[in-house]
């Protein structure tokens, strides 16, 4: 959608050259009434040239004419051809200059805290090269002496938030579950049963020789 430019140095032209009712400015313009009535009175937009909607495309004067005779009607803006800026795609996650030489720091810490994020996720994640992690995986960084891992979120390379979802994504890809939840109980080992009267009576019987203890015992009463 179009937008008017400069809507209070246009407010201003509209005010010195126009009948317009307060409320067809502020409505044309994207202000409030009263900021509009504070321009016609002097107190608001001091020192602020009038821009001519007419000259520079955004209106013309057959539109405001019209306006001008029904107080009830409102400006329409004029389709201009002029390109509108594209909003922002995204993209490469920018990093402050001051911030970009601890990123090998971050990697060496993300490689040894999150072995299970890929090169793909880490260079999303905090916004360096795959180079530059391979480098530091494979300790041939020409830093590498000196790296010290530093978690990226203390140093505002990225968000907790960010940090916690590549994890999620990169577990669930290896079909881990994700980090803090239990893992399935292990089955408890089976107890086994209890021997009956019958069966303990025969283990006991089983493991003493009732035929040498009464024939031991024979022998000692006859000496």
């Amino acid at each position: 959608m179009a937008r008017l430019l400069m809507p209070k140095a246009t407010a201003v032209w509209l005010v010195e050259n126009t009948t317009l009712s307060f409320e067809q400015i502020a409505e044309f313009c994207g202000l409030h009434p009263l900021e509009v009535q504070g321009i016609a009175d002097g107190e608001v937009a001091i020192g602020i040239v009038g821009l001519d909607p007419v000259a520079n495309g955004q209106v013309s004067m057959d539109e405001i004419e019209r306006a001008q005779k029904d107080p009830s009607l409102h400006l329409k803006l004029l389709r201009q051809n002029i390109p509108q800026p594209l909003p922002r795609t995204k993209g490469p996650r920018y990093t402050p200059v001051s911030k970009r030489q601890d990123k090998p720091d971050a990697v060496a810490w993300l490689v040894r805290h999150h072995p299970e994020l890929g090169d793909a996720a880490i260079a999303r994640l905090i916004g360096t090269t795959k180079s530059t992690i391979a480098a530091v995986r494979d300790r041939t960084h020409w830093n590498s002496s000196n790296l010290k891992p530093r978690d990226p979120v203390l140093l505002g390379l990225c968000t907790q938030t960010d940090l916690n979802a590549a994890v999620a994504r990169a577990r669930k890809a290896l079909g881990k579950s994700p980090e803090g939840e239990a893992p399935a109980a292990a089955p408890a080992p089976e107890t086994p049963a209890e021997p009956t009267g019958e069966s303990k009576d025969r283990s006991m019987l089983g493991g003493f020789d009732i035929a040498a203890f009464m024939q031991k015992s024979g022998g000692s009463s006859g000496s």
